[in-house]
């Protein structure tokens, strides 16, 4: 059976997705599984962001097979763990948490960096392509971090 993985932001176009991307690049697909959602329904069906799919192309990821979807409550039995891109995001996510087996599902992803900091990735929706680039950084280090506890 699969470790599910699940990264969640808010439209699922552009740190989720990067997120998902760079986390299963790490692991071995036999074993795991990496999906990603959005908190809020703006972009269900759409492709990332044009500039995720730029950022994860210049590292060697491709993430153009990905379609924006809603986070819903069923994703609580379907994944073994769940990371949000920011505070606001794991607010949402424990909204719709019914027991506390689903609430210790839901983690920080910079946590991953540095423990109980609570730090935000950055939403690059409304900057500029080094907004993107960024994040990827961040995110590369936490799923690398991430990838070798669990592998």
């Amino acid at each position: 059976m699969k470790t599910k993985i699940l990264m969640v932001c808010l439209g699922n176009i552009c740190r989720s997705p990067l997120a998902e991307g760079i986390l299963a690049s790490k692991l071995d697909p036999t074993k795991f599984e990496v999906d990603s959602a959005g908190t809020a329904g703006y972009h269900v069906g759409n492709l990332p962001d044009r500039r995720s799919i730029v950022t994860g192309k210049q590292h060697g990821i491709d993430i153009t097979y990905q379609r924006s979807r809603k986070f819903i409550k069923s994703d609580f039995q379907t994944f073994d763990y769940i990371f949000a891109m920011d505070q606001s995001n794991y607010t949402n996510i424990l909204a719709l948490a019914e027991t506390e087996t689903d609430r210790e599902k839901v983690h920080m992803i910079l946590n991953q960096i540095s423990p109980n900091s609570n730090a935000e990735v950055p939403d690059p929706y409304y900057g500029g392509d080094q907004g993107f680039e960024n994040v990827y950084q961040m995110l590369d280090e936490a799923c690398t971090i991430f990838a070798e506890k669990i592998s």
